[in-house]
C-alpha cells in the first residue's frame, strides 16, 4: 500500500510539472511561472503535511523521489558556480572600459558591501535585544545536538585558528583546487584569482594590446559559452521551485516552527528593516526606490525561492544592467563581489544575532559597548568569503563565533527553521549587491538614468 501511495505523490508531482511546461508552451512568461511554482509547491506541502504528517515513512520516501528535482537543480547551479564567478569578474575587466576607473569602482563597491554589512550587523543585535533573544530559550532536540556535533567535527580547524590565519585563507594558495569548491572560502579565493588576473591582462593591454585582444576573445567566447549553460539550467528553474517547495513545506516540523515563530519573526523584521535601508540609500542618491523594487522583485522572488545568490547572479547582471542601467563592467563586478563579500543577510544579520543570543551563556554582557562594537566589526571583516548558494549563513556564523570565542557548535541551534529564514537571506543579499552596482553607477556618473527611470516591463526572462 505504502508503495503506491508512493507512486501517487510522484504522480501528482509530475502531473504540476507537466502543467508547468505546458504554461512554457503558452509563453508564459518566465516570472509567472516561478511563482506559479512557489504557490503550487505550498500547497502541494501544506496537502502532503496534512495527509501524512512530517516523519511519515511514505512521505519521506516520497520526497528522496522529489529530491531528483529538487536537489538536482540545486546541484546543476552548484556544479556552474565557481566557472560563472570566475568567468564574470575576468570579462569585467576584458568587456568594459574600466581600466582609467578601476581602483574607484572596486573601492566603492567593495565599500558598499561591506558598510553595508556592519549596518546589517547592527540591526541584527538590535533586533535580538529588542526581541529579547536568548539561545537558552531554544530546546535542543535531537537535530540540533546532531547538528551541533557535525559542526564541531567539520570546523574544529577553523575554531582553533587565529584571526589572521583566517584571513590568509581567503587567499588563493591554489587555485584550481578552489575551483573544485575543495575550501569554505573558496568562493573569495576565485574571485581574488580572477581579480589578479583582470589586472595581469589591463597591464599587458597596455605593453602589447595584440596578446590582451587574443586573451579578451577567449574570455568572450568562454564568457558567451557559460552563460549559455546558465539559461539552459535557469530555464529548469520553475520546476526546481516546484519540487524544493513541496519538500520544505511537507518536511517542516510546524511544530517546531510554532516554538520558535519568535526567532523566525525577528529574523525577517531585521532582514526588512535592512532592505528599507538599501532603498534609503537609494533615496539619498537621488533614485526613486519605487522603481527599484518594482525592476528587481522578480529577482528577489527567485533568490527567495531557490535560496542561492550564486543562482541568481546571471539575473541579477541582466536586471542591473537592462532595467536598471548599470554599466556591464560595475553590474559583473557588484554581482560577483557580492556573491562572497558583504552579503548583508548571510553574513551581516544572521552572525550578529546569533552571538547576542549565546553571549549570555557564555558570561558575555550584550549590551556592553564593547561587546558589540567588536561584533560588528568581526562580522563585518568575516563577511569576506561566504559562499553564495545554501550554507554560507552558518559558515559566516561560524567564523564570527569562534573569533568572539563562543562554541561553534551553537551554529546549529536553529536549524529547525533554517530553510525558512534562509529564503529572506539570500533575497536581502541579492538586493546588497544589486544596490551597490546601482550606487556605484550613480556615483561614477555611468548609471543611465534614462534606463533606470524608464516604466517598460519588470517581468523577469530567460534569452531564448
Amino acid at each position: 500500500m505504502s508503495s503506491i501511495l508512493v507512486i501517487i505523490n510522484i504522480a501528482v508531482l509530475l502531473g504540476l510539472i507537466f502543467l508547468l511546461f505546458f504554461m512554457q508552451k503558452k509563453h508564459v512568461s518566465f516570472s509567472k511561472r516561478v511563482f506559479a511554482a512557489l504557490g503550487l509547491g505550498i500547497v502541494l506541502g501544506f496537502a502532503f503535511q496534512f495527509i501524512y504528517g512530517p516523519g511519515n515513512e511514505v512521505l519521506l520516501e516520497s520526497i528522496g523521489w522529489f529530491n531528483i528535482v529538487g536537489s538536482g537543480y540545486v546541484k546543476l547551479l552548484q556544479m556552474i558556480v565557481m566557472p560563472l564567478v570566475f568567468i564574470s569578474i575576468l570579462a569585467a575587466f576584458t568587456k568594459m572600459k574600466l581600466s582609467n576607473n578601476i581602483g574607484k569602482i572596486s573601492v566603492l563597491i567593495l565599500g558598499i558591501l561591506v558598510g553595508t554589512t556592519a549596518i546589517s550587523a547592527a540591526i541584527g543585535i538590535g533586533t535580538s535585544l529588542g526581541f529579547n533573544l536568548e539561545a537558552v530559550q531554544i530546546e535542543q532536540g535531537e537535530a540540533e545536538t546532531a547538528r551541533g556535533e557535525a559542526l564541531d567535527a567539520t570546523y574544529t580547524e577553523i575554531q582553533d585558528q587565529t584571526f589572521p590565519q583566517k584571513i590568509l585563507e581567503l587567499l588563493p594558495g591554489n587555485p584550481f583546487l578552489d575551483f573544485t569548491g575543495a575550501r569554505p572560502t573558496s568562493t573569495i579565493a576565485v574571485v581574488i584569482f580572477a581579480a589578479i588576473l583582470g589586472l595581469a591582462f589591463l597591464g599587458v593591454k597596455r605593453k602589447e594590446p595584440q596578446h590582451a585582444e587574443l586573451f579578451a576573445n577567449i574570455v568572450d567566447a568562454f564568457y558567451a559559452i557559460i552563460m549559455r549553460v546558465v539559461t539552459l539550467i535557469l530555464r529548469l528553474t520553475p520546476y526546481g521551485v516546484l519540487a524544493i517547495m513541496t519538500k520544505t513545506v511537507a518536511s517542516s516540523d510546524l511544530d517546531s516552527i510554532l516554538k520558535l515563530g519568535k526567532f523566525v519573526l525577528a529574523s525577517y523584521v531585521a532582514l526588512l528593516i535592512m532592505f528599507i535601508i538599501h532603498l534609503l540609500l537609494l533615496t539619498l542618491a537621488g533614485l526613486n526606490p519605487i522603481t527599484y523594487v518594482r525592476k528587481v522583485l522578480p529577482v528577489l522572488t527567485f533568490a527567495f525561492t531557490s535560496r542561492t545568490s550564486a543562482g541568481t547572479l546571471p539575473l541579477n547582471i541582466s536586471t542591473q544592467t537592462k532595467k536598471l542601467g548599470v554599466p556591464e563592467g560595475i553590474a559583473n563586478f557588484a554581482g560577483s563581489f557580492g556573491l562572497s563579500i558583504g552579503q548583508n543577510g548571510c553574513a551581516g544579520i544572521y552572525p550578529a544575532m546569533l552571538a547576542v543570543m549565546i553571549a549570555p551563556t557564555v558570561g558575555i554582557d550584550p549590551l556592553s559597548p564593547s561587546f558589540i562594537f567588536t561584533l560588528i566589526a568581526v562580522v563585518a571583516i568575516s563577511s569576506f568569503g561566504v559562499a553564495g548558494v545554501g550554507g554560507g549563513a552558518t559558515f559566516a556564523a561560524i567564523l564570527v563565533l569562534s573569533t568572539m570565542n563562543m562554541p561553534i557548535a551553537l551554529a546549529g541551534l536553529l536549524i529547525s527553521v533554517e530553510p525558512l529564514i534562509d529564503m529572506g537571506r539570500t533575497a536581502l543579499n541579492v538586493s546588497g549587491s544589486m544596490t551597490a552596482g546601482v550606487l556605484t553607477g550613480k556615483v561614477t556618473k555611468e548609471l543611465d538614468t534614462d534606463t533606470y527611470n524608464n516604466s517598460g516591463s519588470s517581468q523577469l526572462e530567460l534569452e531564448a
